[in-house]
C-alpha cells in the first residue's frame, strides 16, 4: 500500500519562501508521475506542478499558470527512499492552501487532473498573509 506523506508546511507572510516535502515510507510507490495539488477553502482541488517518475521523459516539469517562475517542483532519491520537493517563493495570500502530493501510474497527458491520481497524501497547510 503506497502511502505519501506531505511536510514543511506552515504560516509565512508575502513574499516569504516555504519548501513542501513529500515522502513514500513503505518506498512502495514506482508509478509514472508525482504532483502537487492544491485546495483552498470552498473550493476544488487544483493543479499546481507535476514530474515525472524516475527519469521518465526526462523528468519533465509542468506548471500551472498561477505559479510558473515562482515554484519549483523537483525529486531527489538515496539508495532507501526518495522525496519529491515544492519549493515556493515569492508567496502570495492566494496560494493559501492545503497542499497535496499526489503519485499516478498511468501514462497518458492528463497530469492536471485529480481524477488521473492514484495516491494522496493527507495534505500541509500553507497560510499566506498580507
Amino acid at each position: 500500500q503506497v502511502q505519501l506523506v506531505e511536510s514543511g508546511g506552515g504560516w509565512v507572510q508575502a513574499g516569504d519562501s516555504l519548501r513542501l516535502s513529500c515522502a513514500d515510507p513503505g518506498h512502495s510507490f514506482s508509478g509514472y508521475q508525482l504532483a502537487w495539488f492544491r485546495q483552498a477553502p470552498g473550493n476544488e482541488r487544483e493543479f499546481v506542478a507535476a514530474i515525472h517518475w524516475n527519469n521518465y521523459n526526462g523528468g519533465v516539469t509542468y506548471y500551472a499558470d498561477s505559479v510558473k517562475g515562482r515554484f519549483t517542483i523537483s525529486r531527489d532519491s538515496t539508495e532507501n527512499t526518495w522525496y519529491l520537493y515544492l519549493q515556493m517563493n515569492s508567496l502570495k495570500p492566494e496560494d493559501t492552501a492545503v497542499y497535496y502530493c499526489a503519485g499516478r501510474y498511468e501514462r497518458d497527458s492528463y497530469y492536471y487532473r485529480v481524477s488521473s491520481y492514484d495516491y494522496w497524501g493527507q495534505g500541509t497547510q500553507v497560510t499566506v498573509s498580507s
